[in-house]
């Protein structure tokens, strides 16, 4: 495989030891990372990004199950991401929810853009639904909450 795939293979080694300064080693400066929760650009934001995961689940680990092997660039895996929610996990709008307990298993998709040595874009695709679901939560029609 190419250097793109040893590079993606570096990150996930550091993602699954936590290792924050590895991750963000792995990004350009001014790297963009997109996923359902927003977007991060730069070390400092996807670093935080990476930091809020870590914190909501502390024995989050992503294992790929399928590799692009015909395409080096950008870099396309599929994962399975596995953890148990025992930290506070940030909501848009910045309500944080207390650890459940519960254990995920989230199906996930990534395409991540390589120039220079270093990820100057990567996207992460997962189901949000299936993350709450898991979590305990479902769906409530707007007018059931308190919408400020």
């Amino acid at each position: 495989m190419s250097t793109q795939w040893d590079l993606r293979h570096r990150l996930n080694k550091a993602i699954n030891a936590h290792d924050v300064s590895s991750v963000l080693a792995c990004y350009s400066e001014d790297a963009v990372f997109v996923s359902p929760a927003g977007v991060a650009q730069g070390h400092d934001e996807i670093g935080w990004v990476y930091q809020q995961n870590f914190r909501a689940f502390p024995d989050f680990h992503m294992a790929a199950w399928f590799e692009l092997g015909d395409c080096d660039n950008p870099v396309c895996t599929e994962w399975t991401y596995t953890g148990t929610h025992t930290g506070p996990l940030l909501m848009p709008g910045g309500r944080e929810i207390a650890g459940t307990g519960r254990r995920i298993t989230i199906r996930a998709s990534c395409a991540a853009h390589i120039s220079n040595g270093k990820i100057d874009s990567h996207r992460e695709y997962f189901d949000q639904l299936e993350l709450y679901s898991q979590l305990g939560f479902g769906l409530v029609e707007l007018d059931q909450i308190d919408v400020q």
